[in-house]
């Protein structure tokens, strides 16, 4: 049975030992994790392929068997992002603001660590490797709860951050994983705010409306992505059909893929037969308004559910527009605040959209899954922030971090 309070006391101890910890150190041990995540790549397969297993003969979907594979890809991946973070600057202990107040008190801003973050996820093993930098770079001590699903996988890629730690002369307990696949588990890490600072969940809408109803801690809510790509009557069309085919179907698993399509009727006859000749060689069902159906022949009327839907899966909605006026507000009803698109040649246009579409991220002309830490330059990501308190988007080093007030003074006192 496990003991989240022995883990939280140990945690809340690792932190203070890792606000003391230099730059110099905290990067020796990202380098060291990322070369031994290379060195054990066959062991992280192997364990990998006994959760991959499980997921198949369980009938786990396969957008979620896709976020849960490991490859020597992805295991590369993992261990330049830790690179990545190793190279970037340490922002903590930056002064933010200085200032002198008459009576001589001076005071400095300065950027500090939120402490100890617990993170509830998914399927996405990436993540535990991912969580685990930019947490200690930070100098936050991390406690992770993977789902079942992925146990194999977060007990090897833990083991070896661990090991990188132990190696370096740090604490262990700067990583610690909860190992017990039980709910109940999940229930009470949301409620041991006695020593967790921030709570971080990264999966479905489910998971992430559980931690934010049931938390006694305070939760960064990362959302989940109904994103769109809306093709303006002044798109390129061509340059239009290669983003949406990108956004969709390059991965469909994850939360920044393409679920909804905004069309302008000016464009609809001519673009919409072309596209979906290259959707449906990508194997994606069509789901579509009365005019989107008239066009393609195997379009499905779709319902209103579709419309606001994460899919994680080859299926597309469709909703044809008069306007861009009618695009922007079907996408601020239906989207969910994470990444939006528009594809269109005129100025005008693309700068309403950005300033008017309500999201994390909005896009003119690009796709929508560059949404993501390691394609923003940040080494990696915790999270996509839909939420607007704290951090918003991808959440990099910065997002981890508070601030506190330092005064010195001369002997003053208040009048």
């Amino acid at each position: 049975m496990t003991d989240l309070n022995l883990m939280g006391q140990r945690a809340s101890e690792a932190r203070y030992q890792l606000q003391r910890a230099r730059t110099y150190d905290k990067n020796r041990v990202l380098i060291r994790a990322a070369e031994l995540l290379r060195e054990r790549r066959e062991t992280l397969l192997l364990a990998n392929a006994e959760d991959i297993a499980a997921g198949e003969a369980g009938g786990m979907h396969s957008g979620l068997l896709d976020r849960l594979r490991l490859t020597d890809a992805r295991i590369e991946a993992m261990a330049e992002g830790l690179l990545q973070i190793a190279e970037l600057p340490d922002c903590i202990g930056e002064v933010l603001e200085r200032f002198d107040r008459p009576n001589g008190l001076h005071i400095e801003k300065r950027r500090v660590p939120l402490g100890v973050i617990g993170i509830i996820y998914e399927s996405r093993p990436n993540v535990t490797a991912d969580a685990f930098g930019l947490c200690f770079k930070t100098g936050n001590a991390v406690i992770l709860k993977g789902g079942s699903d992925a146990i194999h996988s977060n007990v090897a890629i833990t083991g070896i951050l661990r090991e990188a730690l132990r190696q370096s002369g740090i604490t262990e307990d700067a990583v610690q994983l909860i190992e017990d696949t039980d709910r109940s588990v999940t229930a009470e890490l949301m409620k041991l705010n006695r020593y967790v600072d921030v709570l971080i969940p990264r999966g479905g809408a489910g998971l992430i409306r559980s931690v934010v109803e049931n938390s006694t801690i305070p939760v960064i809510e990362t959302g989940i992505g109904n994103c769109h790509v809306y093709v303006d009557k002044a798109a390129d069309l061509e340059m239009a059909a290669e983003i949406i085919i990108n956004a969709k179907t390059q991965r469909i698993g994850v939360c920044n893929s393409c679920e909804s399509l905004v069309v302008h009727r000016d464009v609809k006859d001519e673009f919409l037969p072309v596209l979906a000749r290259s959707l449906r060689e990508n194997h994606v069902e069509m789901r579509g308004d009365e005019e989107a159906c008239k066009l393609i022949q195997d379009c499905v009327p779709a319902s209103e559910e579709d419309y606001g839907r994460e899919y994680l899966d080859y299926i597309i909605s469709i909703r044809t527009v008069d306007s861009l006026e009618a695009a922007i507000a079907h996408i601020n009803q239906y989207g969910t605040k994470h990444s939006e698109c528009i594809v269109t040649g005129d100025e005008e246009a693309a700068a309403r959209f950005l300033n008017e579409i309500d999201a994390a991220c909005v896009y003119v002309n690009a796709s929508t899954r560059f949404t993501d830490g390691f394609e923003f330059g940040f080494g990696a990501e915790i999270g996509i922030s839909t939420q607007k308190l704290h951090a918003r988007g991808p959440m990099g080093l910065k997002e981890l971090t508070s601030y506190k007030y330092t005064v010195v003074g001369s002997g003053q006192v208040r009048p």
